[in-house]
């Protein structure tokens, strides 16, 4: 059935007249055959062009490959899918306390409270974070008495915590004409596809001996002469990970000459100041020397560990520059990459590093329950280093205690691993990098054992 045009015009006048709308309804006219078959002809042609062909049914995603699951992430899951009662995790870099509980800085709980309390808004922070928190970053890291910060000559934003700088400024880098970075031998396993993601060729300078479980610093110093000049460098703070050995400030020293020799960029990813030796000042020792050296470093930190804010994604990006001009040029530089990839960071996190790094109470409170944690993890590296020599190992585990952080890098090979794991249920990264922080009083003889079975002889 169909409208008369007349019938369409009424209905059209009529929104507000309910009497001429019913009116102009009942003007219809029966629609010839003719015109009817025409209209199922072409609903059936809507039909058929509508159903999609077999083609067009298949998945925009049924060629889409499954990636590799994460190492880390990996093993966390098949741990979880082990039920096995004295089953061990000793792989994600997350503190715990002896009782292998995840641990809340109690500076932490009171920070937020007192965040809490003050019922503050929930408004965006600007693309560089919030101002207050970069400003006291940048003092923790450099020192209240440096004088490129004091000369406004170091400037820095807010990041996703570690791993957000890390490609921030990879980005940055790759714009500004570097192809390649060098990363130490063994790094973080994350390091590298950060880098490649930023567009940069990842290359590798010798770091660690697995032969002698030290540090190989002749060929580092020789990896470092050999760099081509004005080279961007990854350097870790403090607490490598994963080997946990770190060079001595002597060694560090001639480094910082090296680098200075081939003029290169040194680009510091600072993890663990203050967790690694429980001293903040000392884990901030390298920083502070390249500065004072003359160095133009770029440097990234991360508030997980030492404030144990995992999840809250706080961290900063910062450079020193030749003055506070070229300082801002670069911060222009790291927020025009950070705008289009997440347009600025969270600030419950920040607010929380603020409230503790702005009382000198709470500050003082941190280190020393930072210093806790830090000696709970060396008293651990003792225990399962005397307690893997009573056994009567015929290896020297002596690195064990000469490493610092959160990691011990074992030097059980991957088939070790692999047997620890499948015999009796312990967890580690197949580098058999071991985090301590898994280690407890109550496992750490557990554990010693299970080592101690499956490297004995071979």
């Amino acid at each position: 059935m169909f409208l008369r045009p007349a019938a369409r015009t009424l209905l059209r006048r009529a929104a507000g007249t309910p009497a001429a709308a019913s009116a102009a309804r009942r003007v219809v006219v029966p629609a010839s055959s003719a015109l009817l078959s025409t209209c199922a002809d072409a609903r059936r042609g809507f039909a058929d062009a509508a159903a999609p062909s077999t083609d067009a049914a298949a998945s925009p995603w049924a060629t889409w490959p499954a990636a590799p699951p994460d190492p880390i992430i990996g093993l966390t899951e098949a741990y979880l899918a082990d039920d096995f009662a004295h089953k061990v995790n000793v792989g994600v870099g997350a503190y715990r306390c002896d009782q292998g509980m995840p641990f809340v800085l109690p500076v932490v709980r009171e920070a937020e409270n007192e965040i809490i309390a003050e019922e503050m808004d929930h408004e965006y922070s600007g693309i560089a974070g919030c101002p207050d928190f970069v400003n006291l970053a940048l003092r923790f890291a450099y020192g209240e008495d440096s004088e490129p910060l004091n000369e406004k000559r170091i400037a820095g934003v807010q990041t996703l915590s570690g791993t957000g700088g890390l490609r921030v400024f990879g980005e940055v880098l790759h714009q500004f004409g570097h192809k390649e970075i060098y990363v130490p031998n063994p790094t973080w396993g994350n390091h590298i596809p950060i880098f490649t993601n930023a567009g940069l060729d990842v290359k590798k300078y010798r770091y660690y001996n697995n032969e002698t479980c030290d540090l190989d610093f002749v060929n580092l110093i020789d990896d470092i002469k050999s760099m081509p000049e004005g080279s961007c460098i990854l350097l870790h703070a403090c607490a490598h990970n994963p080997t946990g050995m770190d060079p001595t400030p002597e060694q560090w020293k001639e480094i910082s000459y090296a680098v200075a020799e081939r003029n290169l960029l040194p680009f510091f990813d600072c993890a663990y100041q203050g967790f690694a030796s429980g001293d903040a000042r000392k884990d901030a020792a390298a920083i502070r020397m390249f500065v004072e050296d003359g160095h133009k470093i770029a440097l990234v930190q991360s508030f997980s560990k030492n404030f144990g804010l995992y999840g809250q994604r706080i961290g900063a990006l910062s450079v020193v520059a030749d003055d506070p001009e070229e300082a801002q040029r670069v911060v222009s530089q790291l927020k025009k990459h950070i705008r289009p990839a997440y347009s600025n960071p969270p600030r419950h996190g920040a607010r929380i590093v603020s409230k503790i790094l702005a009382s000198e109470e709470k500050t003082n409170d941190f280190v020393e329950q930072c210093m806790g944690m830090a000696k709970r993890i060396d008293s651990m590296r003792t225990k399962l280093k005397d307690t893997l020599e009573k056994l009567g190992s015929s290896r020297d585990w002596s690195h064990i205690t000469k490493q610092i952080g959160m990691f011990a890098y074992s030097g059980m090979s991957k088939d070790e691993v692999v047997a620890l794991r499948e015999k009796h249920h312990i967890y580690c990264t197949l580098d058999g990098r071991i985090s301590m922080a898994g280690v407890t009083s109550k496992n750490v003889e557990y554990i010693a054992n299970a080592i101690h079975d499956v490297t004995e002889g071979k």
